[in-house]
C-alpha cells in the first residue's frame, strides 16, 4: 500500500490543515507521498520535514506582522503581491523559523505541487525539490490571480494550482497511492458558488485565452471534482478530513485567535477520528 496525503489550498483557511497535519505528526502518521495546491502544500512541506508546530508559529507570530502580508506589498513595484515574497519565502525559512532542509530532502522526491500553466490553461504537477531554497514552485502554486504575479519556471509562466485542480487526488492515484488522506479547507459537502473576482481575473489575464477559460470554468470544475472525491471516499480510495463549519473563515485572515481556532478544529478532527484514520492508513 502507498499512502498519499492530498492537501486543498485556501490561503489562511489552510490553518485547519496545519492543525490536522500536526495531529498526524504527533501520532507518527506520515504519508509516502504528499501533493497539494497553493497554501495547502506550502504548509505541507513542514509536515514532510517533520517540523510540528512550525506553521502554527508562523501564523501566530508572523501573520499579524506587517512584513508578512497586506495591500502595501501588492502596491510595491518590486513585489506586486499581497504577500511579501522576500519575507515569506526567503527570510522565514532561512532566518526566522529555519526549515529543516536535510530532513525534507530525504522525502522530497515524493512531494508535488499543482500549478496552472498560463499558456495552456492546464494543470501541471511539479516536484518541490529539497535543494531549491528560493521555493519557486511553492510561490507558483500560491500565486493567486490578482494577489500575485505569474511565476516563471523554465520557459513557462505559472499561477495558483487551485484554479484547475484544487484537490489533486487523481494525480496521487495515478502515481500509485491506493489510499489517500485528503484534507479539505471547506466543508465536506461544500458547493462552490461563482466568485465575482473570477471575472476581474479573467479580464486581467485576457492575453492568455486558455488561462481565461480555466478561470471561467473553475467553479464548475471544482464542484465536479468534489463530487468525484466523495465517490472515491465510498470506494475506499480517500479518507476525508474536513471542517464542520467555515463560516467567517477569510482567505487572508491574519488574526491569531481566528487562525488558532481553525488550527484547533483540524487538530481535534484527527484526534476524534484517530482510530478510523489509523485503521485506514495502515
Amino acid at each position: 500500500m502507498k499512502l498519499g496525503l492530498v492537501l486543498e489550498g485556501g490561503a489562511s483557511r489552510t490553518y485547519f490543515s496545519v492543525g490536522a497535519m500536526d495531529a498526524l505528526m504527533e501520532e507518527n502518521i506520515f504519508a509516502d507521498y504528499v501533493i497539494g495546491a497553493s497554501a495547502g502544500i506550502a504548509n505541507g512541506v513542514s509536515y514532510v520535514s517533520r517540523q510540528k508546530e512550525r506553521s502554527l508559529e508562523i501564523g501566530m507570530k508572523y501573520f499579524p506582522d506587517k512584513r508578512y502580508m497586506g495591500p502595501r506589498h501588492l502596491l510595491n513595484r518590486s513585489n506586486k503581491s499581497y504577500y511579501n515574497i522576500q519575507f515569506v519565502f526567503d527570510d522565514m525559512p532561512n532566518v526566522h523559523l529555519p526549515f529543516d532542509y536535510d530532513t525534507y530532502q530525504k522525502y522530497s522526491k515524493n512531494v508535488y505541487a499543482a500549478v496552472t500553466n498560463l499558456n495552456t490553461g492546464k494543470t501541471e504537477y511539479l516536484n518541490i525539490p529539497g535543494d531549491d531554497k528560493s521555493w519557486a514552485v511553492l510561490i507558483a502554486t500560491c500565486a493567486l490571480p490578482i494577489l500575485f504575479q505569474p511565476v516563471k519556471i523554465g520557459n513557462n509562466l505559472y499561477m495558483d494550482g487551485g484554479i484547475t485542480d484544487s484537490v489533486p487526488i487523481e494525480k496521487a492515484l495515478s502515481d500509485g497511492c491506493t489510499k489517500n488522506l485528503v484534507i479539505l479547507t471547506r466543508e465536506k459537502n461544500y458547493i462552490k458558488k461563482e466568485e465575482p473576482a473570477l471575472k476581474l481575473a479573467a479580464f486581467k489575464y485576457r492575453k492568455y485565452p486558455l488561462f481565461t477559460q480555466a478561470l471561467k470554468a473553475r467553479t464548475e470544475n471544482y464542484n465536479q471534482s468534489h463530487r468525484r472525491l466523495l465517490e472515491l471516499e465510498q470506494e475506499g480510495k480517500a479518507f476525508i478530513i474536513a471542517p464542520q463549519n467555515t463560516a467567517g473563515w477569510r482567505r487572508t485572515e491574519s488574526d491569531p485567535r481566528k487562525l488558532k481556532k481553525m488550527y484547533d478544529d483540524g487538530f481535534r478532527f484527527v484526534k476524534e477520528n484517530l482510530n478510523q484514520i489509523k485503521a485506514y492508513a495502515t
